[in-house]
């Protein structure tokens, strides 16, 4: 099981730097792949502020996570023009949820060569990931596809991140998992923005992350390839998605878990 962690937002290099070498730090004693996640830009968050420090900016730090720790790299892409630039530095180009059914998008981070992780929108049923996974492999096997220099060419990561229910809840159908691993691509689980409860009066977002550990047994338990997990030093001060990142200080035993529970069904 390999892991994607990292805070929400870039909102500082200190706080991407710190993050990433205890995630790295974690990773390492315990044998996990970490994948350093974090946005650049929050182009769908509920306000229009505070929504990160750019692209520009935003690659020069995960450039210097990558070079300084040795990670691979993940961030979302929200336009199709954005999937080079991004491409030039990440390793993986994630398409965020409510954008995985744009054929354009999809299209542009296939070209790249790139591992593209989809994630399954909340109005998506699982099924309807073949749509997605049609898309990619159409755009790479076209003639005109142009892989940049240097990079495999690469696979489809499908991403479970809950589905919505009502106006205000997301909930999980474990049964998901089991249907997405069906077409033949590693199946992730995002345990943090499952429990997120959207549409707050308040304007903002709203979660629960002490129900976090208990999916992330529940999903491990099923099967997955891999966990996604934002984490925070300090959650309750991060720009977005404060009430559902995990604290970063609890990321080692939340993962010993779910090691545990997957030796348990490795063993049979």
């Amino acid at each position: 099981m390999f892991l994607i962690a990292g805070p929400c937002a870039i909102e500082s290099r200190e706080i991407v730097m710190h993050t990433a070498e205890t995630l790295k730090q974690i990773c390492d004693r315990l044998g996990i792949q970490l994948y350093f996640k974090s946005s650049y830009d929050k182009a769908n968050r509920t306000s229009i502020s505070q929504r990160g420090v750019g692209m520009e900016k935003g690659l020069e730090i995960l450039q210097e996570v990558k070079s300084t720790f040795s990670l691979p790299i993940l961030t979302d892409v929200h336009e199709s023009w954005q999937c080079a630039p991004v491409a030039e530095v990440a390793d993986v180009l994630q398409i965020p949820a409510f954008l995985s059914r744009q054929t354009d998008l999809l299209v542009a981070a296939a070209k790249t060569g790139k591992i593209v992780n989809v994630k399954k929108g909340q109005f998506m049923a699982p099924w309807d990931m073949r749509g997605a996974i049609a898309k990619i492999e159409e755009a790479r096997k076209h003639p005109t596809t142009q892989v940049l220099p240097g990079t495999p060419q690469a696979g489809i990561w499908l991403t479970e991140r809950g589905s919505s229910f009502g106006y205000g809840n997301i909930i999980v159908d474990m049964t998901s998992l089991v249907k997405m691993r069906e077409y033949g691509y590693p199946v992730v689980f995002d345990a943090t923005h499952s429990v997120q409860q959207p549409s707050n009066q308040a304007g903002v977002t709203g979660g629960n992350r002490e129900m976090v550990p208990h999916l992330i047994r529940a999903a491990v338990a099923v099967g997955i390839d891999g966990l996604f997990l934002e984490v925070h030093p300090e959650p309750e001060k991060a720009i977005s998605d404060a009430a559902n990142q995990v604290r970063l200080s609890d990321v080692e035993t939340i993962l010993q878990q779910a090691l545990d529970i997957e030796q348990v069904i490795i063993r049979g």
